[in-house]
């Protein structure tokens, strides 16, 4: 009996161990699995960043190009506006100088009614519409003001 428990004994050693192996064996593929799997999480991963980092660079070169668009338009439109801030310098000062021509004209036709000088009040009103009318269409006409000055037809008016 003893020789058969032994025997018996001995065959369970040896299949203990081989079950050790077996269960060794089977740790060892689980962690190469596991390293396998960690490693092409890795790669993923490092893909998934790289694919990030694409976007944003791609992102990044697209509002450059916008900010250039954005600054060529501002330039353009200060431009624009700076030329038509000069124009309406210009303007201001036109109307400036016709109101003073206007108001010269009005004073040389309340001298003309006042002194009566030797003509009619239909044709004083003639003579001042007829010199308003060649002053605004030598003054339409032109880009800049006539700066000759109005009172010099009030002096001719007065010999």
């Amino acid at each position: 009996m003893a020789s058969s428990s032994g025997t018996s004994s001995g065959s369970l050693g040896l299949q203990n161990s081989g079950s050790e192996e077996d269960l060794q064996k089977l740790m060892d593929q689980r962690k190469r699995k596991r390293m396998i799997s960690n490693r092409e999480s890795a790669r993923r991963s490092r893909l998934r960043k790289q694919k990030q980092l694409d976007d944003l660079m791609a992102e990044v070169t697209k509002f450059r190009k916008e900010n250039n668009q954005i600054i060529t338009r501002i330039n353009f439109t200060t431009q624009n506006y700076l030329n038509i801030e000069a124009e309406n310098s210009i303007i201001r000062a036109q109307i400036a100088e016709l109101s003073h021509r206007l108001q010269s004209l009005n004073e040389i036709i309340s001298f003309l009614n006042a002194n009566n000088g030797g003509f009619g009040i239909e044709e004083n009103y003639s003579i001042a519409d007829s010199a308003y009318n060649n002053f605004m269409n030598q003054s339409c006409n032109s880009h800049f003001v006539n700066q000759q000055p109005v009172v010099g037809i009030a002096n001719f008016l007065q010999y």
